[in-house]
């Protein structure tokens, strides 16, 4: 389900109405505990929050006009889903979230690399999406953000560097 919106205010207003209480805590939630520098912005046809180009200038690699996404909330189909960024990205986290998961919950996590869907607004942790909010600042996911695009550029220069190597190998047993 796509909510057509071009502010957060106005993706709030096109919620269907059951989405509305629950989106609406889980905004409060992650705002009240995500670190000072974050910024709250329609991202993706989401409520996301992102480092914004005055922290980082560089902005988001697949589009360098954009700033960098690190969280987002979505009113889905079947579910509303949390995207977590970071979680996908440090594996720590993600074993902290996965650990921490049933104290809070009596369902069986349903997740993807950084995406966790709740199919029912009671399902919800609130409490440990709050926590799962304060583990990261700003900076602590550039500095994730930028190794992991150092690995991915890294091992792209590598596959590069072995394609030639076999093209060049091929080419001298021709001749």
């Amino acid at each position: 389900m796509k909510i057509e919106a071009q502010s957060v205010q106005e993706y709030l207003e096109n919620l269907p109405e059951e989405r509305k209480e629950p989106i609406e805590k889980l905004r409060k939630i992650i705002s009240e505990n995500l670190p000072n520098g974050f910024e709250e912005q329609l991202s993706y046809g989401m409520i996301g929050y992102v480092v914004p180009k005055s922290i980082y200038p560089k902005g988001y690699h697949c589009n360098a006009e954009l700033p960098l996404p690190f969280l987002s909330i979505a009113s889905q189909k079947n579910s509303i889903n949390l995207y977590h960024m970071g979680i996908y990205a440090d594996e720590k986290l993600l074993l902290w979230f996965q650990e921490e998961f049933p104290k809070h919950s009596k369902k069986k996590l349903d997740m993807g690399k950084s995406c966790m869907r709740f199919k029912k607004p009671e399902d919800i942790p609130y409490e440990l999406i709050g926590e799962l909010a304060r583990k990261m600042t700003p900076q602590d996911w550039i500095e994730k953000y930028e190794n992991a695009y150092d690995d991915i550029d890294e091992s792209y220069a590598k596959e590069k560097k072995q394609k030639k190597n076999l093209h060049a190998q091929k080419k001298l047993k021709r001749n």
